[in-house]
């Protein structure tokens, strides 16, 4: 099997290697200028529209979308070539996939780039805080998929791979058993993650207390949150905690916060004076909500 991989086993002349050098250039001199006018022409489309979700996607694919041109033309001509088709033939197995799953997160990344920038556009900051911590995680699962998906689909052509997974497949009950013994902490953060990405008991932004530290959050994944507290410090708190555990939630429906200020008098001053300039001072701000 080793020996079709191997070049020194193939019998080529200088010509042969010309006519592949040729059929190499010449497609991907082609798939190069269609990749620029294609996405010339989208820049400009994209320019017009209103949203950013187009734009960033289109940022994104570019570069990926050049290389699968330049490889969907190398799969045509080798078509035409039969030197050139016994060369792609091998590569084909293992290109094609890294391919599309470099497109599909570029995708994912560009989707997501997009809403996140439309969502700190957005004037409501519950609203805003809201979207970006659906699409953190979503769009971190979907990437992670994308990853297992491409490598799972790269390797199980290789085939000392393959057979391995042949193996186990034979052996299901013990593997089962097996895999799922280890991946049940993996697991148990994957859900805890989309759990609070559909619930959302806490967002990105969110002021909070758990364990008795308040905290802005700054992070969260899967496996765990970061909290930034005022004196900054990073708390890191397992995902699971927020869903198992009670936790003050201050900023859930609003940014407004209330809090009691505390005056150290003398036991004998009198509080009508103190309150009638208190009262003076606050009615003084343009800040004040009269609340």
């Amino acid at each position: 099997m080793i020996a079709r991989y191997d070049p020194r086993g193939w019998e080529l002349t200088t010509a042969d290697i010309v006519d592949v050098a040729v059929g190499l250039a010449v497609p991907t001199l082609i798939a190069l200028v269609v990749h620029w006018l294609v996405f010339a022409l989208l820049r400009r489309i994209v320019r017009a529209s209103a949203t950013q979700i187009d734009n960033a996607i289109v940022a994104a694919v570019q570069g990926p979308a050049r290389w699968a041109m330049v490889a969907i033309a190398i799969a045509i001509a080798a078509q035409v070539d039969p030197l050139l088709g016994r060369g792609w033939a091998l590569l084909a197995n293992y290109l094609v996939p890294a391919l599309l799953g470099w497109v599909a997160y570029a995708v994912v990344e560009g989707f997501a780039a997009g809403l996140e920038l439309e969502a700190v556009a957005h004037e409501d900051p519950s609203a805003m805080r809201a979207r970006r911590t659906r699409v953190a995680i979503l769009s971190r699962t979907a990437r992670v998929a994308i990853l297992i998906i491409t490598v799972s689909l790269i390797l199980f052509n290789i085939p000392g791979v393959r057979q391995v997974g042949v193996t186990l497949m034979a052996s299901a009950g013990l593997a089962a058993l097996a895999v799922g013994a280890a991946a049940q902490p993996a697991l148990k953060s994957l859900i805890a993650g989309l759990q609070v990405a559909l619930t959302q008991p806490l967002r990105l932004g969110d002021m909070v207390k758990i364990d008795g530290q308040a905290g802005r959050v700054e992070e969260i994944r899967w496996s765990f949150v970061t909290v930034r507290t005022w004196d900054e410090r990073l708390l890191v708190v397992p995902t699971a905690r927020f869903l198992d555990n009670t936790f003050e939630n201050w900023s859930r429906v609003s940014e407004r916060l209330t809090g009691p200020v505390f005056l150290h008098l003398d036991p004998a001053t009198e509080i009508a004076p103190v309150r009638a300039e208190f009262e003076r001072f606050v009615a003084a701000q343009s800040e004040w909500d009269k609340r």
